[in-house]
């Protein structure tokens, strides 16, 4: 299938260097809300329906199916998806190396052509992508609005690096030789999203691989397979030729193992949790019978991030920092704020600001726009409510800790804030990854530094204060891959804040930033003798 408008699309980059991410939508607007709204209502029309694997172009239904409901309503089903497992690897394989073939000498404006064209096709379909979102795990209106701006930002983004990554040329021309620095394409990739962004890392991973010539078996989250599908239909409706991507939901155990082991594999992208992450990484390093090459780990494995609050801070803009950095989306981020460690000077002042922000939270189906949905399921629920139950026992219940009842059934959980925590105590360093705050008093700011840095984890932190002297010192000594100050933890903009963290937070990739796509590409040096 030929790419529709390449040329046309090349030209409206004027010039292609140039960025700007898209504007967030103002739902204090009637119209918007009217918008969204109607977007609800059609999305409801089409929830339940099934969908195929797509190998090479081919949808295959399964005997087994993933089912895939609203954490807000559990007996409402939002889509019944075909189940790939071990058997699937190889066509899907298959499918992606023929695809390869040509895919990889398809000149790069008409794989930038496929990124902006999907970019254009989602702006114009905006809230009806946030709805889904709202649906299959429970973002709230803002939230979603923010995972489908991303998406379009990173489609955007990444058509543009593409160029330029084309354009690059070897730092010197040495005397009687013309040299060319070239970034080939690896080959097949395994592109493996989590369920939090199920729109906007799974298309970001996808659209870097494939503009820089990849082919994809793209395997979404159980969890979120639904906004996934809709994706890839978004990338062959802007001409996507067959076997460029491979749809292909399955479980991880089965399929996804499989398909990481697999010889002809020659990437794998990641965003989940640490201890899938670290499985990937062991699976994908152990060489197979008939493989050339040593597989590259592209991982994000989560974080365990921190605000550390300084006695001369702003402590209403901090209160207000670490409650959106904590609650938004439930805390189901890798860049949450799960600690906030203030200084003891303003440490009382500063709890109770923060609690009477988290009053004013509510609770409720995202659908209606609450602050806080639900978890996105029964697992996640119950883990998140024993940690709650080790809290109460390490630190003080200032707010929260209960699942509100409520008549559908959904996973809902109170924003928690547990006080007095010790900064080696469970909640304080495991990952909860739901609405669950620990507030940890220190003496001095640089004993904050100190314990901001004492997990096994650096992605996201932040610092609030006004002095210079501190804010160099966090800087220089607070180990993350993306520190803020004076503003929240979350929130990353692509072009702005390359996003990837240290230690065991992952590869330290860096998503949205200028060095991205070469993670999926090979360097090649050509060196010609002239005369």
């Amino acid at each position: 299938m030929a790419i529709a408008s390449a040329s046309s699309s090349i030209e409206s980059l004027a010039p292609p260097g140039v960025f700007a991410n898209e504007p967030f939508t103002d739902f204090t607007a009637p119209e918007h809300a009217r918008a969204m709204r109607a977007a609800l209502d059609q999305v409801a029309a089409q929830l339940g329906r099934e969908y195929a694997l797509v190998l090479g172009g081919k949808r295959l239904k399964t005997a087994a199916q993933i089912r895939s409901v609203n954490p807000a309503r559990p007996a409402q089903i939002v889509g019944l998806h075909a189940k790939a497992d071990a058997t699937h690897v190889e066509a899907a394989i298959s499918a992606a190396l023929d695809a390869f073939a040509s895919w990889s000498q398809t000149p790069v404006e008409e794989r930038v052509s496929l990124l902006l064209n999907a970019a254009s096709i989602l702006r114009q379909r905006k809230f009806e992508f946030m709805a889904w979102l709202t649906f299959e795990v429970g973002k709230n209106w803002a939230e979603a609005d923010a995972d489908v701006g991303e998406t379009i930002d990173f489609l955007e983004f990444y058509a543009r690096e593409a160029l330029r990554l084309a354009q690059a040329v070897t730092p010197i021309q040495y005397p009687g030789e013309r040299n060319e620095l070239l970034y080939i394409p690896l080959g097949v990739g395994a592109v493996i999203p989590p369920w939090n962004f199920p729109l906007a890392i799974l298309a970001g991973m996808t659209a870097a691989a494939i503009v820089t010539g990849n082919t994809v078996i793209l395997k979404p989250s159980s969890d979120a397979p639904t906004v996934a599908a809709r994706f890839f239909a978004v990338l062959e409706e802007a001409g996507m030729p067959a076997g460029v991507v491979n749809f292909c939901p399955g479980s991880g155990e089965s399929f996804g193992n499989a398909l990481v082991e697999h010889p002809k594999t020659r990437f794998v992208a990641f965003t989940g949790s640490r201890p899938v992450g670290l499985e990937i990484h062991l699976r994908a390093a152990h060489t197979q019978p008939g493989q050339i090459w040593i597989k590259r780990t592209i991982l994000e494995m989560g974080g365990k991030d921190s605000i550390l609050v300084a006695a001369d801070a702003d402590l209403d803009a901090a209160a207000a920092g670490v409650a959106a950095s904590a609650f938004g989306f439930s805390g189901q981020k890798c860049s949450a704020c799960s600690r906030a460690i203030v200084e003891a000077p303003v440490y009382d002042a500063f709890v109770e600001k923060l609690r009477q922000r988290v009053a004013a939270l509510t609770v409720g189906d995202p659908a209606e726009n609450d602050s806080l949905g639900p978890v996105v399921n029964q697992a996640a629920r119950d883990s998140i409510l024993r940690y709650i139950e080790i809290g109460k026992a390490e630190g003080r219940l200032i707010a929260g800790g209960h699942a509100p009842a409520n008549d559908a059934g959904g996973y809902f959980i109170e924003p928690t804030v547990l006080a007095d925590v010790p900064p080696h105590a469970v909640v304080a360093q495991e990952e909860i990854f739901g609405p669950v705050l620990a507030l940890i008093k220190v003496e001095s700011f640089e004993e904050g530094l100190r314990v901001a840095n004492n997990t096994e984890y650096g992605l996201t932190g932040a610092v609030y204060t006004s002095d210079p002297a501190k804010k160099a010192a966090a800087r220089s000594a607070f180990h993350v891959g993306n520190l803020y100050i004076n503003r929240k933890c979350t929130g990353a903009m692509v072009g702005a804040h390359p996003f990837g963290g240290f230690n065991m937070s992952g590869t330290d990739s860096k998503a949205g930033g200028p060095d991205y796509l070469s993670l999926f590409t090979q360097a090649k040096s050509v060196a010609e003798k002239l005369g």
